[in-house]
């Protein structure tokens, strides 16, 4: 791909494809063979324009994770503000949408594998912000689900949310059957703990 130069490239819409083009080329070849000559021919702008819109490798892993976090938490968002009024639905809708979001991308796969300890090629740079990404996750969630009146302790329904995100997150990693099967069980789950499972037959319909 030829490069363009710089005096034509926007320093917002370059860096966002060149973070594109870096997660490309690390889930296709590795991260190790991720160069800054490979990335400026991929994402079709100079070398000197990688430098500048995303700084020394460290900072574009960084980039590249952050990235993706932010595309995983979107999601979970997604589904819970669809149903504001109906805590099951939205749960169902969050976790399918993540597992149907990590088929494929080999790259939130590495970002997850880091916050479970996993050894990854990238663990190196990511271990920080998987951790954060755990926490933020939580965050996000419990902050979700206090907006639907649930008729438990705080303390237990923070440990129901601890269970769902740490169990979403080992399916990222290594599913073991279709994202709605999975959902379905979660939602299940989540049900059978809140005595509500009479609205799980929305499900089955």
């Amino acid at each position: 791909m030829a490069e363009v130069t710089s005096a034509h490239e926007d320093p917002i819409s370059s860096r966002s494809r060149i973070i594109a083009a870096a997660a490309r080329l690390t889930c296709a070849d590795g991260w190790s063979k991720v160069t800054m000559g490979r990335l400026a021919a991929e994402a079709g702008v100079s070398r000197q324009t990688v430098y500048n819109a995303v700084g020394s490798r460290e900072d574009l892993a960084e980039a590249m994770v952050l990235t993706e976090s932010a595309q995983f938490i979107f999601t979970i968002v997604e589904g819970f503000e669809k149903h504001p009024d109906d805590l099951l639905s939205a749960i169902h809708e969050a976790v399918e949408n993540t597992l149907v979001l990590a088929e494929g991308n080999e790259l939130l796969r590495a970002v997850v594998s880091a916050t479970h300890g996993a050894d990854t090629e990238l663990l190196p740079l990511l271990t920080t912000h998987s951790e954060s990404l755990l926490g933020t996750l939580m965050v996000v969630v419990q902050d979700r689900v206090d907006r639907y009146e649930i008729d438990l302790e705080p303390e237990r329904i923070t440990a129901i949310i601890d269970i769902l995100v740490r169990t979403s997150l080992s399916h990222v990693m290594q599913p073991t059957a279709p994202p709605r099967e999975t959902a379905d069980s979660l939602t299940w789950f989540v049900a059978r703990i809140l005595g509500r499972t009479e609205e799980l037959a929305a499900f089955r319909a």
